[in-house]
């Protein structure tokens, strides 16, 4: 935790006047605005230049308080609430009253979660309400995981920015539709289908369909200013000299079982061998080879079970519809 005692009332100072706060999580960082006042609500979509269409997540101090925020809580959510609170996980139930239809996308229903971060926590205590926050980036762009990010994407647009380090996790929060007896994966991110499946003891399919609008789902999300191609891992390496002979700067995410080759291309990047690792530089990768100044980005998906099923998804919504060379 680095942001100061002083920091933190700040910023909660901040939040009481309409302001908007650049945020750690244990996720991404997230631009806060105070969740029950409609003005600084809307500012976050124009600051981000986000349809106002697409719900917001609104981050609570602790489970106890999930009843203030949704008209009722199924045993099934409370069961996921209550064994994975705080954490990246963020349940859709239907919105109680004190949440603004500005903060829902217009829907009934209100994506609520925890954060695992005690900088987090130490605002939401301080400010002693719930705290809307999308990551603070522009719509559609790599996700900040450290306050310098958030400082260097949306510059004067943040009131005020918390520095409480790099976020641990480093993608954003499992989306889990909980306002019926079944619930449905609508986002994979960082508790897996496993950590899930542990606590509700069945089996889950990730990631579900569901009419419910949901962060991170539109059809080019999370993506670097450099085209991004994904091929399978054992054509990484000469798809990613192709493209460099064509002209192009390329970039490459070579995978963990290929380390130690060389690749001719402008920048490379080795893909760790954990996932939790992979997760946690995701975005810090994407962004480093946009600064070194790369075109076209060459990566392969990982296995597609624990946090490597948050990387794919994320990985596929970077490359958009046109995912392949």
């Amino acid at each position: 935790m680095t942001a100061s005692t002083s920091d933190i009332e700040k910023a909660a100072g901040v939040l009481r006047v309409g302001g908007l706060v650049g945020l750690p999580t244990e996720t991404v960082y997230g631009l806060g605005a105070n969740a029950e006042d409609p003005a600084a609500v809307s500012r976050i979509f124009r600051v981000k230049g986000r349809p106002p269409s697409h719900p917001l997540i609104v981050h609570i101090g602790g489970v106890e308080l999930l009843e203030d925020w949704v008209q009722e809580v199924p045993a099934t959510a409370r069961l996921l609430a209550e064994r994975l609170w705080p954490g990246p996980l963020t349940l859709v139930l239907r919105r109680g009253r004190r949440v603004p239809l500005e903060a829902t996308g217009g829907l009934e229903t209100v994506a609520v979660r925890v954060p695992d971060h005690p900088v987090a926590l130490a605002l939401l205590a301080v400010f002693g309400g719930g705290v809307t926050a999308p990551s603070a980036n522009r719509f559609g762009s790599v996700s900040p995981t450290t306050a310098d990010d958030v400082r260097a994407e949306l510059g004067g647009a943040v009131d005020f920015v918390l520095d409480g380090g790099r976020c641990e996790v480093g993608v954003e929060s499992t989306i889990v539709d909980a306002t019926g007896e079944i619930p449905a994966v609508l986002r994979p991110g960082g508790v897996t289908r496993e950590d899930l499946e542990a606590v509700l003891r069945f089996p889950l399919a990730v990631p579900s369909t569901s009419p419910i609008p949901v962060p991170g789902q539109h059809p080019s999300h999370y993506a670097p200013r450099a085209r991004v191609v994904l091929v399978e891992p054992e054509k990484v390496v000469a798809e990613a000299e192709l493209a460099q002979e064509l002209g192009h700067r390329v970039g490459v995410f070579v995978p963990a079982a290929f380390a130690g080759v060389e690749v001719k291309a402008q920048a490379v990047v080795q893909v760790p061998g954990s996932m939790a690792a992979f997760a946690w530089g995701l975005y810090g990768f994407l962004r480093e080879l946009d600064q070194k100044g790369c075109d076209l980005i060459v990566a392969s998906l990982p296995a597609e079970e624990g946090l490597g099923l948050a990387i794919a998804n994320r990985l596929r919504r970077a490359a958009g519809p046109r995912s392949t060379v």
